[in-house]
């Protein structure tokens, strides 16, 4: 009995025509009247520890999110944003919360 095979026959990779690369594949969408590039991280290309800037908690390494940036912008303008934060991100504001023992003033 042979091994069973892992690849399909007939040679090298698949070729990836949709444009996404390694990290995920990029749209644009427009917001506050800007165009802003966004990308789809999967579970594998988050690595790091990153701040949402929805809901200001931390996205571990090997969370799903998204990647945000200002088209035309740099690297130091890209934000990664949890993927519903960044779908109800009109809804969201980026004011710091305060305890319930803060003062209202």
């Amino acid at each position: 009995m042979s091994p069973r095979r892992n690849r399909q026959r007939g040679g090298g990779k698949p070729t990836d025509h949709s444009g996404g690369g390694r990290y995920g594949l990029e749209q644009t969408e427009e917001w506050r009247g800007e165009d802003w590039v966004v990308r789809q991280i999967g579970g594998g290309g988050a690595a790091k520890h990153y701040r949402c800037p929805g809901c200001d908690q931390e996205i571990p390494p090997g969370v799903p999110h998204v990647v945000t940036w200002p088209q035309g912008g740099d690297v130091d303008d890209r934000r990664h944003w949890h993927k519903a934060c960044w779908n109800a991100r009109d809804r969201r504001s980026a004011r710091l919360q305060r305890s319930r023992n803060a003062p209202r003033y």
